[in-house]
């Protein structure tokens, strides 16, 4: 500060030594402080992803050899590996209560199920004595129920079924879920049709030879095996009225809808009505963080690449795979979607 001098010059004289004291500790404290606060969001920033699952195999539980969910999760699996730089392989089971099952006792990392697979195992019940851990990756496509016959057959609609052989599916397997739905819907007593139990190559097989009459079967479109049946045996698809699908959801909290099948797939020319049930990409509830963040991604940049094997991965679509009700998303995949948001 500046006074006067008796001479009338100005003088300059310091402030008080306690003020100056002062300051400077205020000073450092908010230098230091600044300082600390970087360091550690510094650290944060910079800390390593726990990767020590990295380090073992990781298995996705698929399906049948001739589904659409062997397929999707072999080229997925070897996408993964690709990318992640970790062993990742695809398992054959029978379906979505199986996968969820192997989820939910920890055999398989990540698995495909369909939406009411999925809610019996969270509720508990229906093919599941207790509820499993399991949270959704992604809502991938819808697959629709394919009721599948001869062309030449004299069965003609769901009635016609009771008393004949008629492959409900494997045991344990969502296929066999959604059939006895649909034929309770239908009025149709399941006990009395002759189930041989078969996975859809044994339900192929049995029909190309006359074994069985009919078969059921839940999937993708196309799915490659039927396909093949198609193009050396001539086959068609038994409708599923709309009634029948209102009572299906009537009775099991409005898991499908009603939906038609493309005419002229499976080269069959005439238009065919049936139910479609969502289809997830579930994992379990204590898989790692980065390893889901990680393997959306890939799920999402690989599609296309996956799509030429298994065409119903060109379906996924990132707005809708949000929407896997009800089960919640893993954190790592609610991650992903909110960095990749528009």
């Amino acid at each position: 500060m500046t006074v006067q001098s008796s001479q009338g010059r100005p003088r300059r004289t310091a402030p008080s030594g306690g003020a100056t004291r002062s300051g400077w500790r205020t000073a450092r404290m908010l230098v230091a402080l600044l300082l600390c606060v970087l360091s550690v969001s510094s650290l944060a920033s910079c800390a390593p992803e726990d990767r020590s699952w990295a380090d073992k195999p990781q298995t996705i539980a698929g399906g049948g050899a001739t589904g659409v969910y062997y397929g999707y999760g072999q080229q997925y699996a070897a996408a993964l590996a690709t990318r992640l730089g970790v062993r990742f392989t695809a398992q054959q089971t029978n379906g979505s209560v199986d996968n969820l099952e192997r989820i939910g006792s920890g055999r398989a990392v990540l698995g495909f199920a369909q939406g009411d697979a999925v809610a019996d195992a969270v509720a508990g019940t229906g093919a599941f004595e207790e509820a499993i851990p399991i949270v959704a990756v992604a809502r991938l496509y819808d697959e629709y129920v394919h009721i599948v016959v001869r062309d030449g057959s004299d069965v003609h609609d769901l009635r016609d079924l009771a008393g004949r052989r008629v492959s409900l599916g494997a045991r344990g397997s969502g296929v066999e879920l959604v059939a006895r739905r649909v034929l309770a819907a239908a009025d149709v007593d399941a006990a009395a049709i002759s189930n041989p139990e078969l996975g859809l190559e044994g339900s192929i097989a049995a029909l190309r030879k006359g074994e069985i009459d009919a078969f059921f079967w839940v999937g993708g479109l196309p799915t490659p095996g039927i396909a093949t049946l198609a193009a050396g045996t001539p086959i068609r698809l038994l409708s599923i009225p709309p009634a029948v699908v209102e009572a299906v959801n009537a009775a099991h909290a409005g898991a499908y809808r009603q939906a038609d099948f493309p005419i002229g797939g499976y080269g069959i020319d005439s238009s065919t009505v049936t139910m479609t049930v969502p289809n997830y990409l579930i994992a379990r509830a204590d898989a790692p963080e980065a390893l889901i963040h990680d393997a959306t991604a890939v799920l999402f940049d690989e599609r296309a690449t996956i799509a030429r094997v298994a065409p119903a991965a060109a379906l996924l679509d990132r707005r809708q795979a949000i929407f896997t009700d009800p089960i919640p998303l893993h954190t790592g995949a609610a991650r992903y979607y909110r960095e990749t948001h528009d």
